[in-house]
């Protein structure tokens, strides 16, 4: 599930191993079609890889394959906070594009709309949607689109003429899975209407979230930025 939700391509992943055969670092990659970019979906070293120099290579390997393989660029997900890993992707040109945010609101912070509710679509039309969005608005973290939403269980989608919001229901939350609403007002009515239907239940939202797509909405309404938040990378080739 991990691999899916990532859009991990095992065949363009690479293991760094030690003289023995053992794994020291790795370095898993995602395609993405629609922009031509490569993806480093996941990287992650032993504590006996520091100072090897096995993460730099394989992040120089993810780059010259990228580029050898026709694509324009590669992008990345990193916590802003994880400063030992941001230079390193700085130190190879990577450069942020978004600042990614999540959020909390608890029951009764947002103000519930009176305007009656949305009407939830099916899941063919949900990423029928996010596959039409992709197309039109560039850098959009792979985990909020069709590729990884396909995977969700349970999930729930409310629209408006262009904006859409995608969540599922686990305990006392309202966990948001994909929030695309480029227009302030859609994102209000979106998040609004959640308030009305489920008052009693608290509202999270991943560090995923593009303040120009809906984040700067959620602040407005009174929800509460996560302390860590990502940044979207990427490097040109």
């Amino acid at each position: 599930m991990f691999l899916a939700r990532q859009g991990v391509d095992l065949p363009l992943s690479r293991v760094a191993l030690d003289a023995s055969g053992a794994p020291l670092a790795f370095a898993f990659v995602a395609p993405r079609p629609v922009s031509t970019r490569w993806r480093l979906a996941t990287m992650g070293a032993l504590p006996a890889a520091r100072g090897t120099g096995a993460a730099p290579a394989l992040l120089d390997d993810v780059i010259a394959r990228a580029a050898a393989a026709g694509m324009r660029a590669v992008e990345l997900e990193v916590f802003a906070q994880n400063e030992r890993a941001r230079r390193l992707y700085e130190g190879r040109g990577f450069r942020k594009q978004h600042d990614l945010f999540g959020f909390v609101a608890e029951p009764g912070t947002i103000a519930p709309s009176t305007g009656g509710t949305l009407h939830a679509i099916d899941m063919p039309h949900l990423l029928g949607w996010l596959e039409a969005a992709e197309h039109r608005i560039p850098d959009l973290p792979l985990q909020v689109t069709a590729a990884t939403i396909r995977h969700g269980i349970d999930y729930h989608g409310w629209q408006t003429a262009d904006s859409q919001i995608v969540f599922s229901l686990p305990d006392e939350t309202i966990m948001v899975h994909s929030f695309i609403a480029p227009r302030e007002a859609d994102a209000r009515a979106l998040i609004q209407a959640l308030a009305a239907v489920y008052p009693e239940r608290r509202l999270r939202v991943p560090q995923l979230q593009r303040e120009d797509l809906g984040g700067a909405a959620l602040r407005a309404l009174g929800a509460d930025p996560l302390p860590l938040h990502q940044q979207l990378m990427l490097r040109p080739l």
